[in-house]
């Protein structure tokens, strides 16, 4: 299977000599294309900082960040706007749609910067759009349609390029339950349907529970891995649960 992400030996550290903080401690790892993959951790724990790097909003001190072959680590300042666009999708917690936009104006946004042709470009918004069911609002503005049909055009933005990678950071915490579960489905859905590789961030083992494999950080560690495999959600939910009560970490704050 086709390796989208490989983590080789990264490190990312903040201060002085005398005053260092190992955000992120010598961490490897890699995320296989079509796989739906969780980073868990308590606040202080590298997550954040891990995700960063990634989406290469951080610069790393050391070690190799590959997405399809490429290490964004030796890519020059003025080509990672081009590379993070063709390659790398968001979904964010608030949707950042923009209400001036129509919700086909708001998905096509990053074609349009990336100057594709536009009988091409409502081509491929109408295809992402029929695949996620959101074709009959299309020329409504975000203000307009309900929670759950934002949260899938911000998926449909978010795949609209077809990236390589989808990160997604902490992207139910503003919501209440039943709009957490809605995103999350929808996320489970482009994954398992579309073959879209996601890894996202979170505190909550309720949204953690969709993922197939997660990454427990501590202290800038990987401090353990863990696979659903068979497991139902309740079983994986469960040892998700478990795993963070030995961290000693935000428990209190899951759903």
């Amino acid at each position: 299977m086709q390796s989208i992400l490989k983590i080789e030996n990264l490190k990312k550290y903040y201060g002085t000599k005398n005053n260092i903080t190992k955000a992120i401690d010598n961490i490897s790892f890699s995320v296989n294309e079509g796989e739906f993959v969780g980073i868990m951790g308590a606040s202080g724990s590298g997550k954040t900082t891990l995700l960063n790097c990634i989406s290469t909003i951080d610069t790393v001190t050391a070690g190799k960040i590959m997405i399809n072959g490429n290490d964004i680590t030796e890519i020059k300042d003025r080509d990672i706007a081009s590379f993070r666009r063709n390659n790398l999708g968001f979904v964010f917690q608030d949707f950042n749609l923009l209400d001036t936009l129509t919700i086909a104006e708001n998905i096509s946004l990053s074609l349009i910067i990336n100057k594709k042709n536009e009988n091409k470009i409502d081509e491929m918004v109408n295809e992402i759009a029929k695949r996620l069911g959101i074709e009959g609002i299309l020329d409504k503005f975000p203000y307009e349609v309900s929670g759950g049909q934002k949260q899938r055009c911000a998926c449909a933005r978010a795949l609209i390029n077809n990236p390589k990678l989808i990160l997604a950071d902490e992207p139910t915490g503003a919501l209440d339950s039943k709009s957490s579960r809605m995103l999350l489905e929808t996320m489970d859905e482009i994954n398992k349907k579309l073959n879209a590789t996601i890894l996202m961030v979170t505190h909550d083992a309720f949204s953690a529970s969709f993922c197939q494999r997660i990454l427990f950080l501590k202290d800038g560690n990987i401090f353990t891995e863990i696979l659903k495999g068979s497991k139902t959600r309740k079983e994986f939910f469960n040892e998700i649960l478990d795993i963070l009560t030995l961290l000693g970490g935000d428990v209190q704050d899951v759903k």
